[in-house]
């Protein structure tokens, strides 16, 4: 059944005068049965409303109402989609999810493929599971722009990639985006003896020539676990393959700047911290199209830092010390930032930490399980207070990979405990850490998106 489950209602809003509730099932509106947001949201931009609710008792309640056309009803759900997150049917060489060890949480091992999550979130998609509806309603409900997962425009070696025929059809199915309208990313997962070389400048080629529809393209080198089993043989880049590939990509960024005044391709962070390279200067990202993708984190980290650090009334009456946490790859940006510190009676200790759950391969702060961190703290040098990465927190909850929740880590750790995410949040905390706000994170919620965010459909629905 697609319905959707409400999960908090603002306060003052027209779903709380509506008598709306947490738990209340959303069954449709003006007597049309909702997938997602995305139906919820182009039924709410009608100005007669007839919901039909379901109560936590399984009663249902219709609830019949005038509204302001752009008036929003407040309310957040617990899922995005209704009908159930499309899950993903390849079977690529260099999956992540495949090498996620055994006996961790369920969410873990979810393979999601949702073209309305890639609308909604980012997420990125392969395209190999949609259909004639998908992108007929995606044309019609003008859902731009799509995070698309390439990995290359070599059409045989991407169904060897990905596992299926059906990732042949990449070209056509941009071709159908490009009509529509439909602007969209892409990403490249860099797999070393496969994608990489002559057929890396292949797909840069062609994915530039898919201009303007195409936004950016996005190079990342594969992840790799130390739980790889069974699966196909696969290297990391090493210091001297990331430097080749920084070399080759820029020349093509040289290309497109010169055509267009924008890079259009961009490299992952790991590549530049790999090779020991400087980072791109903030300019170089053209406004950082795919920074959750991984693609100028260290840059935006760094000049969220510089902007705080002119705070100049920072410091402490009485010595006061605090251990960073990270992962093994920003560590010299981190003490590149730090070493430039200086507050009185601050003492600041940079504890990158090893990923002994994944493997050593495995840098990056946002995959660091609560235990590694936790071995590592008792370890080293005791300070009064520490700062955890927010990204090694599953999205929206205090609970890290390995099920260890944030309070479980406090307690363990026997000191007052923080998280950061950006440059400007750290900063603040070393700077300020009595004053600065404590955490506040609570529980994953999907707002319904305003009708002023999208398009309005003309004629009759997908």
């Amino acid at each position: 059944m697609n319905y959707g489950t409400v999960l908090r209602v603002a306060s003052g809003s027209l779903g709380e005068e509506l008598g709306l509730l947490p738990g209340d099932k959303i069954v449709s509106v003006n007597g049309e049965p909702l997938r997602d947001i995305i139906d919820f949201s182009f039924a709410m931009a009608e100005e007669e409303i007839d919901l039909l609710v379901e109560r936590t008792d399984g009663e249902r309640e219709l609830l019949s109402f005038d509204k302001e056309f752009d008036e929003e009803l407040g309310v957040e759900f617990a899922s995005a989609v209704f009908n159930g997150i499309r899950s993903c049917a390849n079977h690529c060489l260099f999956c992540f999810v495949d090498q996620v060890a055994p006996d961790m949480r369920e969410s873990l091992y979810v393979k999601d493929d949702d073209y309305r999550l890639s609308f909604l979130y980012g997420n990125f998609i392969t395209m190999t599971n949609m259909g004639e509806r998908d992108f007929r309603r995606i044309s019609a409900y003008h859902l731009s722009p799509l995070f698309v997962s390439v990995h290359t425009t070599d059409m045989e070696l991407r169904k060897k990639l990905l596992g299926t025929p059906r990732a042949a059809e990449l070209m056509e199915q941009l071709d159908r985006l490009d009509a529509a309208g439909t602007e969209y990313h892409a990403q490249v997962v860099l797999c070393p003896g496969l994608n990489d070389g002559e057929t890396l400048d292949k797909t840069i080629a062609d994915m530039m020539a898919r201009r303007p529809q195409a936004l950016s393209l996005a190079i990342v080198p594969v992840g790799l676990t130390r739980f790889r089993e069974n699966c196909y043989p696969l290297s990391p880049f090493d210091q001297a393959g990331a430097a080749r590939i920084i070399e080759q990509v820029e020349k093509w960024q040289e290309k497109s700047r010169a055509k267009s005044g924008e890079n259009f391709v961009y490299l992952a962070d790991e590549f530049y911290l790999q090779a020991g390279v400087p980072l791109p200067e903030e300019e170089e990202y053209d406004g950082f199209p795919q920074l959750d993708n991984g693609v100028g984190l260290a840059r935006s980290f760094i000049e969220e830092w510089n902007e705080a650090a002119r705070d100049k009334t920072a410091g402490y009456k009485q010595p006061f010390s605090v251990t960073v946490v990270c992962g093994v790859s920003i560590a010299p940006v981190f003490h590149e930032l730090v070493d430039a510190l200086a507050l009185p009676n601050l003492t600041v200790r940079i504890l990158p930490v090893e990923n002994r759950w994944f493997g050593s391969s495995v840098t990056v702060s946002g995959l660091l399980t609560g235990a590694d961190m936790l071995a590592a703290l008792s370890c080293g040098k005791t300070t009064d207070a520490v700062i955890l990465p927010r990204s090694a927190l599953r999205s929206g909850e205090n609970v890290f990979l390995d099920d260890m929740t944030l309070a479980a880590f406090f307690e363990k750790c026997g000191r007052e405990v923080r998280t950061a995410l950006s440059g400007g949040e750290l900063y603040r905390l070393l700077a300020h850490w009595y004053d600065a706000p404590k955490d506040e994170m609570g529980e994953q919620a999907y707002m319904w998106q305003s009708n002023a965010a999208y398009t309005k459909l003309e004629g009759e629905r997908a």
